[in-house]
């Protein structure tokens, strides 16, 4: 900050000083008392006014550094420069870094954070790709393998994993609406039969196709959620059960009532979850044991499932004995919770 910058900073303080200064000199001019000549008042004025420009001087050279620093970070500013302020002299100057620094510190956290989403998305998208590819080369094959056999037993095979980039395509679909979801939901009762049985429906070739044996008891039951979004977290799920679950194998889906809240439970006897990989089964991209043995497998089901189940205000957790059993629960709260949808 040059001189003149930092006197025409002080324009109030001058006014001040000429109001006042010409106050003092009114009142020793009109004074019955004393008499005082006009050489001497204009002789105190001058007085003044060079102590008060002598004070300026004395401030400005002790800020000069402070504010000449300020002005090279400003134009020359890098990534933690922030922290490399000068020393503040005053308190006034204090705050003003201490907001500094406050803002510095919010937009490297928003910076952050879009970052991270850009690297999640970055992940999801080359996950998708290289799912939808695995369909996409089956059917290739299906039509290279199968020339002169009969059409039904082609299109059989085609509309097989059509269904597959079919929940691929619905995945990517859901998982790019998150961020948007506080748009596109509407809370009501719904049965959960009707859902279960909707999902269900959406995956009965791969029951018959595995001739996994499916019970459904108890689900007559209403919670408050949204249609659309808990088809999609209980059909992944199913998906999950079904991948896992061996040929002529087991799921259960049933309902239990606990004090503060309703459970969906999604039970199959398929291989289960080693103890160690519990905890991380909703992490993005964890596979697990399970999931290693299953090179298909990318992580994504389970995370897409918790992540808009915790949005709508619900829970999932799962138990598991490895070799014996799986089973995902599904938490529905009591109803004063609902009205902190986020």
């Amino acid at each position: 900050m040059k001189f003149s910058e930092f006197i025409r900073d002080k324009k109030y303080m001058f006014l001040f000083y000429l109001v006042l200064m010409s106050l003092i000199s009114l009142i020793l001019y009109l004074d019955p008392t004393r008499r005082i000549d006009v050489q001497n008042l204009i002789y105190l004025n001058f007085i003044s006014l060079v102590l008060l420009l002598i004070y300026l001087v004395g401030e400005y050279l002790i800020h000069r550094r402070f504010y000449q620093t300020i002005e090279y970070i400003a134009d020359e500013i890098e990534k933690d420069q922030i922290y490399s302020l000068p020393q503040p002299n005053n308190c006034e100057q204090k705050l003003y870094l201490r907001l500094l620094e406050k803002i510095w510190d919010g937009q490297n956290q928003q910076l952050e954070g879009l970052y991270q989403d850009k690297r999640d998305n970055l992940d999801f998208v080359t996950s998708w790709v290289h799912e939808i590819k695995t369909p996409i080369a089956a059917s290739r094959l299906v039509i290279e393998n199968n020339t002169g056999k009969p059409m039904v037993n082609i299109l059989e095979s085609l509309e097989e994993e059509l269904d597959k980039i079919e929940v691929h395509v619905e995945r990517a679909l859901y998982y790019a609406r998150i961020d948007a979801f506080h748009k596109d939901y509407f809370i009501s009762e719904v049965c959960l039969e009707q859902v279960v049985k909707t999902a269900v429906k959406k995956n009965a070739k791969t029951f018959v196709h595995k001739k996994i044996g499916l019970d459904l008891e108890d689900l007559d039951l209403n919670v408050l959620t949204d249609r659309k979004w808990l088809l999609f977290i209980i059909d992944q799920i199913l998906i999950n059960s079904l991948k896992y679950t061996a040929y002529a194998g087991r799921i259960k889906v049933y309902t239990k009532l606990e004090t503060n809240e309703k459970q969906l439970i999604i039970e199959d006897n398929g291989i289960g979850i080693k103890f160690e990989d519990l905890a991380r089964v909703f992490d993005k991209g964890f596979t697990g044991y399970t999931g290693r043995e299953d090179y298909k497998s990318t992580g994504l089901g389970l995370y897409l499932a918790r992540m808009l189940a915790q949005k709508l205000k619900h829970d999932i957790s799962i138990e598991s004995v490895f070799g014996e059993y799986t089973k995902v629960i599904i938490h529905f709260p009591k109803l004063n919770d609902y009205m902190n949808v986020t």
